[in-house]
Parts: C-alpha cells; structure tokens; sequence
C-alpha cells in the first residue's frame, strides 16, 4: 500500500469516520484564529464547518491540503503562516470586528496586510474606548490569552463624571453585583483632577474582560465614564511615542513576555530580512494616517 493510500484510510470512532493522522479539525480552526476550541465544537456540531465538501463532525482531523470551509468560506490550511505580534493603539471611533453592519471603521483597516494567515485581536475594545490593543496570527496564543482561567490584568486610565470619594473606591475594590454577576476593581489609584472639577482621573485594574466592564461598574456608583483609554495589558504597557492609529512589531524578546503571560511555551516569532525589516520600520511610522484621514 502506498503512502498516499495509507493517508487516506479512516478509522472508525463511534460512528464517526476520522484520519488516522493529522490534528484535530477544531485544533486547526482555532490556530487560525477562527475561535475558541469549545467554540468550534459548537460550529462543527451546528454544521458550520465542511472538509472536502461533506460536513464536518467532531472527531475529524485534517492534514494539509485538505479542504476546509468554515461558513461557507475557503480556508488555507496548506500555508505556513508567519508567526507575528502586533500592538495597536486604537482610537475612538473604531470597531474590533472585521466587518461592521454599520460600515464603521475596524482596526484591521490600517493593519499590515499578511502574505498567509489572519490578523486575530486579543479580546476588544469598544467604539468609545481607545488604547492598546494586541493582535497576532498565533490563533491559539489569542484564546490563552483570553481564557479567563489566565487572568490576565487590564488597566484602564477613565476620566470620571461625578462625586468620588472613599466609600465608592471601597466599594469597587471589594466587588457589586453587576447583571451579568459580581465584579470589582483589582487596584484603584487616583490619575489627578482639580478638586473643584466634575471630572477626576483614576488608574483601574481589572483581572478579566467582560462587556463594558469598567463603565459599568462606575456606573452601579452613579457616576459616568466620560474618556476610557486602555494603558496595559499584562506585563505589556503601550508606548508613550505609539500614537492613535499605529502600530508596531514585536521582537522576539517581547514576544517571548507575551506567550509567558499565557501560559505558553515562547514560539520563535517572524524575523524579516535587513530589507523587510526596513520596510517594515516605514510602515509602522506612517501607520495611522488613516486615523487623521476621516
């Protein structure tokens, strides 16, 4: 039997047909950046996901060369795809989605566009939250990420609306009720603020990622968040000289922090050629003209 028709045997599992080699269908989804593992599962089971034109079931694994749908849409499972990090200042006024209904703008406008894979953010930001914002191609290093088991701390610079004092602070480092369960503060520190001003600044740290999270729970003290700007994100701080709308590369050595803060073993990252990198350099200073643009 050749090599070829060895491939293309299956076996039997259940009552489900599977590959003896290959990786699991939702394993390979999930590296590029088309979601969460457990997310898949739910895709594959709905019928959302086809390989070599029949519908996947849970317990297919692919091989390169396969061909995968995923609702209704080719997927390149065949490349090798360049594993990079990016981080994004985002701006007020942009959506994390890759399209909107409401044809607003996306942060993937003015992303380097890839020769193989797909940009994947790092959870999202708002429309009227601004700040860092990582991104990558390593599907599988974005669910770590994200996985609220990580625990990954955000920290937010708000501008706040309203009377603050001890008691409140108190209250939003102890934890309130909110409507989708109790949530609290990490650590509070003042930002500054006159005290005859309706606006004061603070720090906010919070250790997940829920919808609107930091609005809300100043909102469940009566006060309002009138400016929400994202500072940090783990051990990654957004750089002072990033401004709204660009972007930058990371190294390995930073890239190495971020893959630490998942809980992953470091992955080599993407090392372009002295001219690559050159050009690379002149597109992270022009990005964000697109910002200026609108």
């Amino acid at each position: 039997m050749s090599d070829s028709e060895h491939k293309a045997e299956k076996i039997m599992v259940g009552d489900v047909a599977v590959k003896p080699d290959g990786e699991k269908l939702q394993k390979v989804l999930a590296r590029m950046g088309y979601g969460s593992r457990r997310g898949l599962e739910e895709s594959i089971s709905a019928g959302d996901v086809s390989v070599n034109g029949k519908t996947a079931k849970l317990g297919d694994r692919v091989v390169a060369g396969d061909k995968i749908k995923f609702k209704g849409k080719p997927v390149s499972n065949d490349e090798v795809i360049d594993n990079r990090i990016l981080l994004y200042h985002k701006p007020v006024g942009e959506v994390c989605s890759r399209k909107d209904p409401e044809g607003r703008a996306t942060v993937f406008d003015g992303l380097p566009r890839l020769k193989t894979g797909r940009w994947v953010s790092v959870g999202r930001l708002d429309y009227n939250t601004s700040g860092l914002l990582l991104l990558t191609t390593d599907g599988g290093l974005a669910n770590a990420l994200m996985h609220p088991s990580t625990r990954v701390e955000r920290e937010y610079l708000c501008r706040v609306m309203g009377r603050v004092d001890k008691p409140m602070l108190d209250r939003l480092k102890a934890g309130v009720e909110l409507d989708d369960g109790p949530a609290r503060f990490t650590d509070i520190q003042e930002g500054g603020g006159d005290d005859d001003s309706i606006n004061q600044f603070f720090y906010v740290v919070l250790s997940e990622g829920r919808n609107r999270e930091v609005r809300r729970l100043w909102e469940s003290q009566g006060a309002t968040v009138s400016r929400l700007k994202r500072v940090r994100y783990g051990d990654v701080f957004i750089p002072s000289k990033l401004k709204k709308g660009q972007w930058m590369e990371l190294k390995q050595r930073d890239a190495d922090v971020v893959y630490t803060m998942a809980n992953m073993e470091p992955q080599p990252v993407y090392k372009p050629s002295k001219k690559a990198a050159e050009k690379r350099e002149r597109q992270s200073r022009k990005s964000g003209k697109h910002v200026n643009k609108r």
